[in-house]
């Protein structure tokens, strides 16, 4: 209603002159509520002769108008700082200039973030097989109305594993290449991870970040795929609603056994990663089994996997969606500011960030993958001192988690997502639903 009220307002003040280019005036409404503004690809060009062009001398009034209308109030400290309260996030940074490229940013990091540092890496190592450990030991002793919090530890602490072998897949654990591929894949092996599959293809992540057919990690709904078929388009509400935080499972399923999504120099290696992993099933599973039963490979085992691929799905929608930051095509893409604009850095209970050895410290790792996970903070800190107004960060929170499981949807090009709600509302009753249950607050 504001927009058309603006659209309305905009028009009867210029009743006797044609706007040439008119076609060009959008009225744009971001998905929180109350916040809209004009935009126009020629109103938004600051200037007099842009209010002379427009607006006769001798109306007076018109002056008035032509104030807001020539700046864009995504330009606005105030107007961001609002979208932010709404999306539930600290900052929203300003949209970074055209010009700028990957490598201006990168040049502006420490060199000592690059370092690797053989004690800091196996000090992780230590890390994560001592709390996954202390995990094991809550399962077993905890009494039943305790099991969630014992498996919630225990899954934290397994996605420690993932972010150790995520370091040796970027070369940014050991000097020792033999030594990150054996810790890499051992890594992965209790996660039922294919090394090597997953490093070719979050290798794809990280050259097309944001891209919107070519990132390999996540991206948004395409209204084709949408509208193919009712029983696709239920799954895809349900995926990309109430079940969002475990959606890593069903990429992990399509993206990494199978064997032709590789190129031909890659298969022989990916073969070795199945057999690795194939091998821990085999010999793994049965044990676990044989000495405490079905009930305790659940407890031991899938409990612990599922919250790890809770972690997994949370961490990778919250870096990478929010309303606000769009995918593009190949031909409109720009590194700098898929890495740095694009990224989101997110702050979660300090246990958490220990446990996964600040993998959510995000945007330095986009802007370069080769920086260890124990100099993120640093490289982060450096990032804020250079590039501070420019970046996107959050704290976790319910009203952040609410803003993605509720909005970020389906892709269009103009708004960067429709919610399922707008395309078809008598199917989307997950999403009503979790606006109901998901409270606003952090």
């Amino acid at each position: 209603m504001a927009c058309g009220l603006s659209d309305s307002v905009f028009l009867f003040m210029c009743p006797h002159q044609k706007l040439r280019g008119s076609r060009e005036i959008l009225a744009h409404c971001s998905p929180s509520p109350g916040i809209c503004y004009l935009k126009g690809d020629r109103l938004l060009q600051k200037g007099i002769r842009h209010r002379q062009f427009l607006f006769p001398k001798r109306t007076k009034v018109l002056q008035a108008v032509a104030i807001p209308v020539v700046t864009s109030p995504t330009d606005s400290a105030d107007y961001r700082k609002k979208l932010a309260e709404s999306y539930g996030f600290k900052q929203i940074g300003e949209p970074l200039p055209e010009d700028v490229k990957l490598k201006d940013v990168i040049d502006t990091l420490p060199k000592k973030v690059f370092e690797i540092d053989d004690a800091k890496a196996w000090r992780s190592v230590l890390i994560s097989v001592t709390s996954y450990a202390l995990g094991l030991i809550m399962i077993s002793k905890a009494p039943w109305y305790l099991l969630p919090l014992a498996w919630a530890w225990t899954g934290t602490a397994i996605t420690g594993f993932f972010v150790i072998g995520h370091d040796c897949a970027h070369k940014s654990f050991s000097k020792n290449k033999l030594v990150e591929d054996i810790v890499g894949t051992l890594a992965f092996m209790p996660l039922i991870y294919p090394y090597e599959p997953w490093r070719f293809k979050h290798d794809q992540h990280h050259a097309k970040t944001n891209m919107l057919s070519e990132d390999t990690a996540w991206h948004p709904v395409w209204k084709e795929e949408f509208d193919s078929s009712p029983v696709l388009r239920k799954a895809i509400i349900y995926g990309y609603g109430p079940f969002r935080t475990w959606m890593s499972i069903a990429h992990w399923l399509i993206w990494h056994f199978d064997v032709n999504k590789f190129r031909p120099s890659e298969v022989k290696r990916v073969k070795i990663s199945l057999a690795c992993v194939f091998a821990f099933i085999a010999i793994g599973w049965p044990l676990v089994i044989y000495k405490t039963g079905i009930m305790g490979w659940i407890k031991f085992w899938l409990m612990p996997w599922l919250g790890y691929h809770f972690w997994m799905s949370t961490f990778t929608m919250v870096h990478h969606s929010a309303p606000h930051i769009p995918f593009k095509s190949s031909n409109e893409w720009n590194a700098a500011q898929a890495q740095l604009n694009g990224t989101v850095h997110c702050d979660y209970p300090r246990w958490i960030e220990i446990l996964c050895h600040d993998i959510s410290v995000h945007i330095p790792h986009h802007i370069s993958p080769r920086i260890p996970s124990y100099n993120l903070r640093a490289a982060h800190k450096s990032l804020q001192e250079n590039w501070g107004k420019y970046l996107n960060e959050a704290n976790w929170s319910w009203r952040l988690m609410k803003t993605i499981m509720t909005l970020c949807h389906v892709y269009d090009k103009e708004q960067n997502y429709v919610s399922f709600e707008q395309l078809a509302p008598e199917e989307s009753q997950p999403i009503t639903f979790l606006k109901k249950v998901m409270p606003d607050h952090a």
